[in-house]
């Protein structure tokens, strides 16, 4: 990167921005290299699009960057926006830069180390945040047209059947069978929209370094207009991996002990919040979860393969989990 042009364009869009700055890279943030930027004026945090041949709706850090700004004066804690730079010339991608946030980010669900009343009242801040980004006015913060209209389900089943085509590296039966199952249990329009983040969990939150309190939601690449579920399901779908570093999930834990919540009592808990009364069918949209996550990595994979990836070496260990998403996906459509 070219710190140089950067620490000049920062000067020039970014008030109140000095010198002289030194940039550090997180280790997080697969899809959309992160940086650290410590400058005489304080310190930030700059998002770009990777380098390289990209898919044409991929790396969105424009759309980011809408939403954070749109939701600075609402229920739901996001970083201060400075700028977006759509001028490819400046560091080799676009970017946008925030205000970083002091914080503590949780990776593993299980939260070892920590009693289970911290457990249980970070997880019901979790919940809370959830409901909030879902009960935004989404005309009042200006992203009326943020989305697309129509059936998100309908018509994220195609967008991400396209993408993992379109990367797809050798033939998975079970990824087959799952596409295949998705679009025949396809479910009903039943006209809710509103905003998703799309990549809603633990470790895309900014806690407090000494409270349960969410300072900032993280990562909204993958934002839109849609069904409330697919983030709820999203939530429930990590879950259902195995605990530790790699799977960050909580399958095999004994909860209870832990303080954690069960898949059922978060849900509850999350319908209660928004005054509203659960789907029968919440299966399906847990497997829609597997799918989409499967297709996500396959995408990860491939710009590994490619020589694209922010981190090859995690990509391709990421990448490897496709197959095992894909038959997860088929247990939770046969109520696994």
């Amino acid at each position: 990167m070219d710190e140089q042009a950067l620490e000049a364009w920062l000067q020039s869009h970014v008030p109140g921005f000095s010198g002289p700055l030194r940039l550090e890279k997180f280790d997080s943030g697969q899809s959309n290299p992160t940086f650290r930027i410590d400058a005489g004026s304080g310190t930030y945090v700059l998002r770009r699009k990777p380098p390289g041949e990209l898919l044409k709706s991929a790396h969105a850090v424009d759309r980011e960057f809408r939403v954070q700004r749109a939701l600075a004066d609402s229920a739901v804690p996001v970083a201060r926006m400075h700028a977006l730079c759509d001028d490819d010339s400046v560091i080799g991608s676009m970017f946008y830069v925030m205000d970083h946030v002091e914080g503590r980010v949780i990776f593993d669900p299980s939260m070892p180390g920590l009693s289970p009343g911290d457990r249980a009242a970070i997880m019901d801040e979790m919940n809370r945040v959830l409901a909030a980004i879902h009960d935004v006015d989404v005309d009042s913060v200006g992203l009326s047209n943020y989305g697309p209209p129509g059936d998100y389900y309908a018509r994220q089943l195609a967008r991400w059947t396209k993408q993992y085509r379109a990367t797809e590296t050798e033939t998975l039966p079970a990824m087959n069978d799952l596409i295949s199952w998705l679009e025949t249990h396809l479910p009903e329009d039943d006209g809710q929209r509103c905003l998703v983040h799309g990549d809603y969990r633990i470790d895309n939150l900014l806690y407090a370094p000494d409270a349960p309190k969410i300072r900032a939601v993280l990562d909204w690449e993958l934002s839109t207009l849609g069904h409330p579920y697919a983030d709820l399901a999203a939530v429930i779908m990590q879950w259902q991996l195995p605990p530790g570093d790699e799977g960050r999930g909580l399958s095999g834990l004994d909860r209870a002990q832990l303080g954690l919540p069960s898949d059922a009592d978060f849900v509850a808990q999350y319908f209660a919040r928004r005054q509203m009364q659960p789907p029968q069918n919440f299966a399906y949209y847990v497997a829609f979860a597997f799918f989409r996550m499967a297709a996500i990595l396959q995408g990860v994979k491939k710009r590994a393969l490619d020589g694209n990836a922010s981190n090859p070496d995690k990509a391709a260990k990421l990448g490897a989990y496709v197959p095992r998403f894909a038959e997860l996906g088929l247990e939770a459509a046969h109520g696994g």
